[in-house]
């Protein structure tokens, strides 16, 4: 990958994008990154298309500005593939990773990707069962591990699961079920 890697995050509001991009900037940065985690606000609502993004480099950031050619697609809600563009400025040697239950070959199919890699995973069912709701932020960031070799597993988790605990001190059962989520969907994405 290049020595800036630009990520788009695809959700609803409610899903998380926002937090997984933060989370996944902070952890770039434990690990000594320079990063830029950002959200695109308009006039979200629960349930509303939402964008999320990051930059992560081994040098100095020095664009502040929209992503338009993100390296990688996260994608949280598979109902947005019909309604948004999860694709634009997409290069062809690029990377989307995408919440369902469909096969990766599916997916490409259903989008007109001829090029980059397509993975998929179920996290929104892996986050029913380990989180107790859907909320499928965290398990795509273990996906995004996994299909992109950006982080060691392990010191994401580190430094993820630090994060959540100071946010869910009381709930350290929510703190388990997004490590073990994350977990999960790093082992069970798959990519052609």
């Amino acid at each position: 990958m290049d020595s800036t890697v630009e990520i788009r995050w695809h959700g609803r509001g409610g899903q998380g994008a926002k937090t997984a991009a933060l989370l996944l900037g902070e952890a770039a940065l434990s690990l000594g990154k320079n990063i830029q985690a950002f959200p695109e606000y308009g006039p979200e609502r629960m349930g509303a298309p939402v964008a999320s993004f990051n930059r992560i480099s081994s040098e100095p950031i020095t664009i502040h500005c929209s992503i338009t050619n993100p390296s990688i697609v996260i994608v949280l809600d598979p109902t947005l593939m019909d309604s948004v563009d999860v694709t634009a400025g997409l290069p062809d040697n690029g990377v989307i990773i995408v919440n369902t239950k469909l096969c990766p070959a599916d997916v490409r199919k259903q989008l007109k990707l001829k090029g980059g890699k397509v993975f998929t995973v179920d996290a929104s069912g892996i986050s029913k069962e380990l989180i107790g709701r859907e909320i499928p932020n965290t398990p795509m960031m273990g996906a995004l591990v996994k299909a992109t070799g950006l982080f060691d597993i392990e010191s994401m988790l580190k430094d993820t699961e630090a994060k959540l605990k100071k946010k869910f001190a009381a709930k350290p059962e929510i703190v388990q079920g997004n490590v073990d989520a994350i977990r999960r969907a790093y082992k069970e994405v798959i990519g052609e």
